[in-house]
Formats: C-alpha cells, sequence, structure tokens
C-alpha cells in the first residue's frame, strides 16, 4: 500500500494547493484534524477509507482521483490496493470509478478465514452493492447479519457502521460496488 500512500500525499497536496486552501481549511472541510492532513501529505499516515471520502468530498473530487497515480489523472481505470488484512491473501483492491450523481466505484475484496473488516458509516445516499465469488460473506450491521453465499449478492444502505466478515475456513472473495 505504500504506493497509494504516496499517490494520496501527491494528490492531496496538488489539490490543496489547486483549491488555495490551507492544511487548516481542508481538515475543516473534511471534518479531520489539521494534523492527520500533515500527515497524509507527508505520506506517513494510514488513513482509513472513510477519511478518504471525506477528504476527496472536501477537495471536490471523486475517490479514484485521490488514490490513483497523478500521471493518470483521466484514466478511470485505477487497480490499486486500498486495504489489507491479517491474513495473507486479504485484501481490498479499488478497481476504478465511472461518472454516477455523485460516484460509482468497483472493488474486488478478499478475506482469509476469520479475518473482517469494520467500516465507518458513509455519507447519505450511498449504497453498496455485492457479490460473492468464493466463500461466504457475512455482512454485520446494526440491524442484522446477512450471510451471502457465492453466486448470490447484497445491497444496502452503507450510511452506518458495517463489517464484512469470514467465518469460513477458506478465502472469500467478492465484488463490491459503492454508488451514490
Amino acid at each position: 500500500m505504500g504506493e497509494v500512500l504516496e499517490h494520496v500525499s501527491a494528490n492531496v497536496r496538488r489539490l490543496r494547493a489547486g483549491a488555495k486552501l490551507s492544511q487548516q481549511a481542508l481538515a475543516d472541510a473534511a471534518g479531520l484534524s489539521r494534523r492527520l492532513i500533515v500527515a497524509v501529505e507527508g505520506g506517513d499516515a494510514n488513513i482509513s477509507l472513510a477519511n478518504l471520502d471525506r477528504l476527496a468530498t472536501a477537495l471536490g473530487v471523486d475517490f479514484g482521483t485521490l488514490v490513483r497515480a497523478p500521471d493518470m489523472a483521466d484514466n478511470r481505470r485505477v487497480d490499486q490496493p486500498g486495504w489489507r488484512g491479517r491474513h495473507t491473501g486479504s485484501q481490498a483492491s479499488f478497481l476504478g470509478a465511472a461518472p454516477a450523481r455523485n460516484s460509482a466505484e468497483l472493488w474486488t475484496w478478499a478475506l482469509g478465514p476469520g479475518d473482517r473488516y469494520d467500516a465507518l458509516p458513509d455519507s447519505e445516499g450511498w449504497r453498496e452493492m455485492l457479490y460473492v465469488i468464493e466463500g461466504t460473506l457475512v455482512v454485520e450491521t446494526a440491524e442484522r447479519q446477512h450471510r451471502v453465499e457465492v453466486g448470490d449478492f447484497l445491497i444496502f444502505d452503507s450510511a452506518q457502521r458495517y463489517s464484512y466478515v469470514n467465518t469460513g475456513e477458506g478465502l472469500l472473495r467478492f465484488l463490491r460496488n459503492v454508488v451514490s
């Protein structure tokens, strides 16, 4: 993920300067601390996906613009790692984005046995569409637990805390489409 953090660092600096925002102004607009902005721009922050979304919104760009290589600014294909879990093979790769009312993102995810990803709520109006390729995905929300088997899908409102969990003994792989 080091390469992605380098892209994020360069893109945040470039976009903030282009918007003529101070680090404090960007922090205030994103609802984050100035210390986190300094760390992100320095390439020293392990920033959450939710906080990257907040930065993108504050800078008036989509998530893909923050994480793709700066020389690929007009390319919708990103294909960069966005998360790694404890288990070897547990990871999420952000494949790309396409225009939607606000944004649409396509990801591939893999979770090793016993691994989980705990998400912060997205902004109102965001939805996730998940399609399981291998294994069984358990999606935990405050309301209930959803079991999604191979070849099945789940669509849910992601403006809430939720988790992806692999309770199985093998690798879990699924596609994630995030839309707003």
